[in-house]
């Protein structure tokens, strides 16, 4: 029985395949469709944010210190990122977690701290502010669930780098794609 390429050895399917990849890179399009909303709030080019649930909650959080710590809004800076996660998620074959390992922890890279910071922002929401902003937890939530499929094609990568070192075969060529040890 041959083993299909396209699975990491040991797992049962493959992690850079598009049916868990399309998931993510929606969900990397809903998360920059929010961000980019809410940095038209804080760049003033529209006067309200829309806040269903918690009052004034939003205009809060939206015009805390938190969010001015940096030059640009954050949620500007949300929104660049989950363009990274887009494009990172886009980018590549199903072979991508031993062909391109670069992208594929490129990709971790992006989607892994802004998951992060996301959840760091929500959890000072109540603690420095006193309020909630129903948009910003959404941006949380979507970030939140991209972590775990991320990170199983982030591992697969890693794997296969660990097999590339043990083979004596240039990890430098093997990340970023000049060598496949299972040519």
């Amino acid at each position: 029985m041959s083993r299909d390429k396209n699975i990491p050895p040991g797992w049962s399917y493959n992690p850079a395949n598009w049916d868990q990849r399309i998931p993510l890179i929606i969900l990397a399009f809903i998360g920059f469709a929010i961000a980019t909303y809410l940095s038209l709030y804080q760049l003033e080019i529209i006067p309200t944010v829309w806040e269903p649930f918690f009052g004034d909650g939003s205009v809060k959080i939206l015009n805390s210190f938190v969010s001015e710590i940096l030059p640009v809004p954050d949620a500007a800076l949300g929104a660049f990122s989950y363009v990274l996660d887009a494009i990172g998620g886009i980018v590549g074959s199903t072979r991508r977690w031993r062909t391109m390992p670069w992208i594929v922890i490129f990709f971790g890279l992006a989607v892994g701290p802004l998951g992060f910071i996301s959840v760091l922002l929500v959890v000072l929401q109540p603690v420095l502010f006193d309020a909630w902003c129903t948009l910003c937890l959404a941006s949380a939530v979507v970030s939140v669930v991209m972590i775990g499929p991320a990170m199983d094609e982030v591992l697969a990568s890693l794997q296969y780098l660990k097999r590339v070192k043990a083979s004596n075969v240039s990890l430098w060529k093997a990340f970023w794609g000049y060598k496949d040890v299972n040519e």
